[in-house]
């Protein structure tokens, strides 16, 4: 079956960093585009922030305005990973991040709804 498995989050100062990492099972990561989102609390599913989103064979990438310029996606699809790197993190980086397999290219990016399975999440803090 499906399966995402996010890894990687945990406390950090802001000014820090952290590699966010997507093990996907289950199916042919290579046939498929890849986003990253986040949830803080009091936000339901469908509010998920997109964070950012590469397609198939990484020929586009793109970045929620927030983390332009700090956060780099990539993807391995060899192993089956999306890595999110994220650098100069900030306090309201702070969240629980998701990764996502997108299915409906009709729909933006950065919408929730255009993709199909989501990991658990990985929590996310950026405190000093």
């Amino acid at each position: 079956q499906v399966q995402l498995v996010e890894s990687g989050g945990g406390l950090v100062q802001p000014g820090g960093s952290l590699r966010l990492t997507c093990a996907a099972s289950g199916f042919a990561l290579n046939d498929f585009a890849m986003g990253w989102f986040r949830q803080v609390p009091g936000k339901e599913r469908d509010e998920r922030e997109g964070v950012s989103y590469i397609n198939r064979g990484e020929g586009l990438l793109a970045y929620a305005d927030s983390v332009k310029g700090r956060f780099t996606i990539s993807r391995d699809d060899a192993k089956n990973v999306v890595y999110l790197q994220m650098n100069s993190l900030k306090p309201e980086d702070t969240a629980v991040y998701y990764c996502g397999r997108r299915v409906r290219g009709y729909l933006a990016w950065s919408n929730s709804g255009s993709y199909d399975y989501w990991g658990q999440g990985t929590q996310v803090t950026v405190s000093s």
